[in-house]
């Protein structure tokens, strides 16, 4: 399972810098047996698309609630029926795993936790494709499906008599294949489909211009694109100005679409004296703002508070996957988030 979470990263890390054209497409079941927190439900499920959540049951709500704007929309389709009626299905075998699993483990009170992560991917430009299918129990791997040699393997004694229990059945390991081979890849490029189309009705940039206060940089920031191909520039006095200009990564948004910063790296004085505009191009449209006081959003702003934010947690994921120079860009976002009064 530890394989597929850090596959998982990899896939959001490579959102941010668009250096693969691989779409994931996971469900996390969790399952808890015995006397849980008030409030914690026994069996939850949740669903991503490229690591971004899409959907998300629980047994104490008991349905299955959109998580994204476009997933709204295909829950008013005949489709989402049956796949609300597939996580169901998957519910009740997870029901009985995490008992056969106990026994195995000579368990037969107490809390634990049974999870299966079950999912695809695929490239959209070689069309390759994998499916996976893992399990664990309390924290640990138990067993996972090789989908190429159509078995179970286990990692631990426990998981012995399961994997040769599951591999004796061979009718449900065809079915198993053919789903993560066509079914999941199928849905995946369905779910792709809904959320291009859903993004690109509100895809246009919304534009401002934000300081954190009246002698720092000015930043001209650009959210809510979808696609993620944006250019931002800086004019002054009508002609190209790209000195003292500082152009931020590409970041997500919780709901898909993108956000992206310029900062000007000149003294209040200067932009004072001299109009500087920032234009943001994005599929065709032109979007200009004009510097003025008067369009600064200042340090109390909520927007800026966000986007230190979305910086903070974008840094966490890299720190997680052991990048240890990312710990110092990580404080300091921590600070600027910590200042804001």
């Amino acid at each position: 399972m530890q394989t597929v979470i850090l596959m998982w990263c990899l896939r959001a890390l490579c959102r941010l810098v668009v250096c693969s054209e691989r779409h994931t497409f996971i469900t996390l079941y969790t399952e808890i047996n015995g006397q849980t927190v008030a409030g914690i439900p026994d069996i939850s499920a949740v669903t991503t698309l490229d690591g971004q959540q899409i959907d998300y049951y629980d047994s104490e709500i008991k349905k299955l609630i959109p998580k994204q704007d476009w997933m709204k929309e295909f829950a008013s389709e005949d489709r989402f029926k049956e796949y609300t009626e597939f996580r169901e299905r998957v519910q009740q075998t997870n029901k009985i795993n995490i008992r056969f699993i106990m026994e195995q483990f000579n368990q037969s009170h107490g809390v634990h936790v049974y999870q299966r992560m079950y999912g695809c991917d695929w490239d959209d430009e070689t069309g390759e494709s994998r499916g996976f299918d893992q399990h664990g129990y309390d924290g640990q791997d138990f067993i996972f499906l090789d989908l190429k040699e159509l078995r179970y393997i286990t990692p631990v004694l426990q998981g012995i008599i399961t994997a040769q229990k599951w591999n004796k059945n061979r009718e449900q390991l065809e079915l198993l294949k053919q789903y993560y081979e066509y079914e999941c890849v199928e849905w995946l490029k369905y779910f792709l489909t809904l959320r291009k189309a859903g993004l690109e009705k509100r895809g246009t940039p919304v534009v401002s211009l934000l300081q954190r206060s009246s002698s720092s940089p000015v930043e001209c920031h650009a959210t809510g694109f979808y696609p993620s191909a944006v250019t931002i520039t800086w004019l002054r006095k009508r002609e190209d100005h790209d000195e003292d200009v500082d152009l931020g990564q590409l970041l997500p948004n919780e709901d898909g679409t993108f956000q992206k910063t310029s900062i000007l790296n000149i003294h209040p004085d200067e932009w004072k004296k001299h109009q500087y505009v920032c234009v943001v191009e994005h599929e065709g449209k032109t979007i200009q703002k004009i510097l003025r006081e008067n369009e600064i959003k200042s340090n109390n702003s909520k927007l800026l508070i966000v986007r230190y934010i979305v910086k903070f947690f974008f840094y966490v994921l890299l720190c997680k996957m052991a990048f240890k120079e990312c710990w110092v860009n990580y404080l300091k976002i921590v600070v600027k988030i910590t200042n804001f009064r």
